[in-house]
């Protein structure tokens, strides 16, 4: 299979000397098309630094990320930006929806930014609102929202383009069991449909979706199971 992400040696650390963190450990990780990995560790282990860093938000102090078949390391700031627009969907712990766009303009903002026509881009954010139960409220405004509503809104966000490499961290962390199934299911289908997923989680049930399991403790990450589904 199509490798869509790989990290290679990567190391990264926070702050100097005796307040220096190691967040990263020599991590190598690689994700195939139709492969969702899920990572499990406790608070402060280096899971949203491991996605950051894969999706170009972060670069590491070593080692070395290719997403897509593009090195990220070689790019300037406006051809990162583009990798991850064209390439990456973002699932964030703390939602980033924009207050004054409604529920559809909040998911057709990175499409537009891409140069989709404001009326496919909508198109294509009622369709992601739609298949998460959300399409009663396309028109409303975030703060509008319970936190479980914009959790899902923001899924809808970083599924709607279709990109070949999803990085979800904690997507289920503000949902009940029965919405966090079905959103865990959504990511199985775009997953099963061609593109790659790393979901950092504490969510045991979410892990159980995966068809690789890491465990990410000070830094290293180990494989925690092969799961077949």
């Amino acid at each position: 299979m199509t490798e869509i992400l790989t990290v290679t040696a990567v190391s990264h650390e926070y702050g100097r000397g005796a307040l220096r963190v190691r967040a990263l450990d020599n991590v190598n990780l690689a994700v195939r098309a139709g492969e969702l990995v899920a990572v499990m560790g406790p608070s402060g282990s280096g899971k949203s630094t491991l996605l950051g860093i894969a999706g170009g938000i972060e670069q590491p102090n070593r080692g070395d990320v290719v997403v897509d078949g593009t090195p990220l390391r070689s790019l300037g700031a406006t051809a990162l930006a583009q990798v991850r627009r064209r390439s990456v969907g973002f699932i964030f712990q703390q939602y980033n929806l924009i207050p004054v766009l409604t529920v559809a303009e909040n998911v057709a903002v990175p499409l537009e930014l891409d140069d989709w026509p404001r009326k496919r881009a909508l198109a294509a954010s009622r369709q992601a609102l739609a298949e998460l139960g959300l399409l009663d409220l396309a028109d409303a405004y975030p703060e509008n929202l319970s936190g479980g509503q914009q959790q899902r809104v923001a899924i809808a966000r970083a599924t709607a383009g279709r990109p070949r490499l999803i990085l979800a961290d904690e997507p289920t962390g503000a949902l009940d069991s029965v919405t966090g199934e079905s959103t865990v299911r959504l990511l199985r289908d775009r997953v099963d449909a061609g593109a790659g997923a790393i979901v950092a989680t504490h969510d045991a049930r979410l892990a159980a979706w995966a068809d690789r399991v890491f465990t990410l403790e000070d830094g290293r990450l180990y494989a925690a199971a092969e799961l077949s589904r």
